[in-house]
C-alpha cells in the first residue's frame, strides 16, 4: 500500500510525461508536494522503485518510466492532510488507461575536452558527461568535444559550441570528421582524398586546407550534431 505522498508523486510522474513526454525534475517534484528537501524525493523514488511502480531509464538524465499505476483506493484516505499542505492537482488514472511513455528523452554522453576547429591542438580526454537530446543522435556509440577555433564557422560551427560524434573509423569525402594526427592531436574538419594523401579542409577562407600521408590520419568519429549554448 503506497503512502499518500508516493501516490502523489507517481501520479504527479504520470501527469508530466502524458502532457509533455518528459520527467520532471527533482525540484519540480520537491515544490510539487511541498518538500522541504530533494532528498524526501529520492526517498519516495527509491520506494516507488522497490515496489515496482516505476523505473529509472539508465544512462539519461530526469527520465522516468512508470510501469505501473496504483488502484483507486491504494493511498491512505488523508483528505484533511491535503487540505492542509497545498500540492499540486493530480488525475488518477484508471490502471487500465494505457501509460504514457518517455519521450524526448535525454542521453548523457562522454564529454571529451576541447577540439580545434583551427590549428590542431592536443586531445583531451575527460571524464564529465554532457546531457544531449536523443532525438539529436542516431545509432551508435557518440561522444562530445567542445570547439575551440573559428575555421568550421562558414560550415555554422562556432567556437564554443559541443559537437556530438559518432565514433567510427571511416568516412567519406565531404564528411566533417574528427581526424586524429600523428596520435598526437585531433582536428575537426572536411575530409577529402587528394590522389596519395588526405586532405583536411576547414569551413573559413582565411584557413588553409591541411595535407597528410594517410599513414598520419586516424578518423576518430563524425559529426552527427551540434549544441550551443546562448
Amino acid at each position: 500500500m503506497l503512502t499518500r505522498k508516493q501516490h502523489e508523486l507517481i501520479c504527479f510522474i504520470a501527469d508530466r510525461l502524458a502532457e509533455t513526454g518528459v520527467s520532471p525534475s527533482f525540484e519540480e517534484m520537491k515544490e510539487a508536494l511541498d518538500l522541504k528537501s530533494k532528498s524526501g524525493v529520492h526517498r519516495l523514488i527509491s520506494a516507488l522503485e522497490e515496489r515496482e511502480f516505476i523505473r529509472r531509464l539508465p544512462n539519461r538524465a530526469r527520465a522516468l518510466e512508470v510501469l505501473r499505476m496504483p488502484e483507486r483506493g491504494d493511498a491512505k484516505p488523508a483528505a484533511a492532510a491535503r487540505s492542509a499542505a497545498p500540492t499540486v492537482a493530480v488525475s488518477n488514472p484508471s490502471p487500465s488507461t494505457p501509460l504514457p511513455s518517455p519521450a524526448n528523452d535525454v542521453i548523457e554522453i562522454p564529454l571529451h575536452g576541447r577540439i580545434a576547429a583551427g590549428t590542431p591542438i592536443e586531445a583531451l580526454e575527460g571524464s564529465s558527461m554532457l546531457p544531449v537530446p536523443a532525438a539529436l543522435l542516431g545509432s551508435g556509440e557518440h561522444y562530445a568535444l567542445e570547439v575551440a577555433g573559428d575555421s568550421m564557422v562558414e560550415a555554422g560551427i562556432l567556437d564554443g559550441d559541443y559537437a556530438l560524434i559518432r565514433r567510427t573509423e571511416t568516412a567519406r569525402d565531404g564528411e566533417i570528421v574528427v581526424a586524429l594526427i600523428d596520435d598526437a592531436e585531433a582536428t575537426l574538419k572536411y575530409f577529402r582524398k587528394e590522389g596519395a594523401m588526405i586532405r583536411l579542409d576547414p569551413a573559413n577562407r582565411d584557413y588553409n586546407a591541411q595535407r597528410y600521408r594517410p599513414d598520419q590520419v586516424r578518423v576518430q568519429g563524425r559529426l552527427a550534431g551540434l549544441l550551443r549554448k546562448y
